[in-house]
């Protein structure tokens, strides 16, 4: 299995932080954001990474990511999406030579959390799985919408709804199989200019080949201000209890 961050587009919504860097270089906590997706995906055993960059500020990213040893990467590549605008499927159809017509792992660059996919990574077999998170606040999300015969299946996936038919929201983190490319290149264009990597999943659904698992764990986007702070008070709160927890655990066997 190989790995995919998208770290393109230009952050507007966080205007004026990046005027001065790409967003997915802002920090959260302690780390570049972009440390986190990374990670992600070497826990779950991904070692052969590509990072998918976009926008004035693409080369702030080798210096902070360099080769990627320190992560444990054996392989770590970069492409340019010549569109920032293109949208997510865009940059992930630049991945298509580095997939070598296997499967992918698919994580957005503005996404952390500390949920553990390595068991959907090691079991996957083909067809494409969205990992999905209960939010309170669906309606920023692609949202899925279950048979209401069978709550286990997904028949649709609505972008962005103002009434969502479900309280979930379709996180950045997703696998596919060597078919994800030519479903991109059936895509046309949303009213914004983008190819959707929500058109792509409702494809799957068409053909019966989608599957879902609850993302067990904290998730954050870190797209807006609101979302950027609060996902690094969660990082740092987490750091802070690991530290004491340890501090704990050797003064008792000390």
């Amino acid at each position: 299995m190989k790995g995919v961050v998208l770290a393109g587009g230009l952050g507007t919504r966080l205007y004026p932080l990046t005027y001065a860097t790409n967003k997915h270089l802002l920090p959260v906590y302690d780390k570049p954001m972009i440390y986190y997706p990374v990670q992600t995906l070497v826990k779950a055993g991904i070692k052969d990474i590509l990072v998918i960059v976009s926008g004035p500020h693409s080369g702030h990213f080798i210096p902070v990511l360099r080769n990627g040893d320190e992560f444990g990467i054996d392989n770590l590549e970069f492409a340019y999406q010549e569109k920032p605008d293109g949208g997510i499927a865009d940059a992930l159809l630049l991945a298509e030579d580095f997939a070598d017509n296997g499967p992918v792992t698919v994580i957005l660059g503005d996404n952390t959390t500390d949920a553990d996919i390595s068991a959907g990574v090691k079991s996957f077999k083909e067809g494409a799985t969205v990992y999905i998170k209960k939010v309170p606040d669906p309606k920023r999300f692609g949202v899925p919408r279950f048979d209401p015969k069978d709550d286990k299946k997904i028949v649709e996936i609505i972008e962005k709804p103002d009434d969502p038919p479900s309280n979930y929201a379709v996180t950045g983190v997703y696998i596919y199989d060597k078919n994800v490319f030519d479903n991109i290149r059936l895509c046309k264009p949303s009213p914004r200019g983008q190819l959707e990597i929500t058109d792509v999943n409702n494809i799957y659904i068409k053909n019966n080949a989608l599957g879902w698992s609850d993302l067990n764990g904290y998730w954050l986007d870190c797209g807006t201000f609101d979302t950027l702070f609060m996902a690094g008070l969660y990082w740092a709160n987490k750091n802070k209890s690991e530290i004491l927890n340890k501090m704990v655990d050797i003064t008792i066997k000390g």
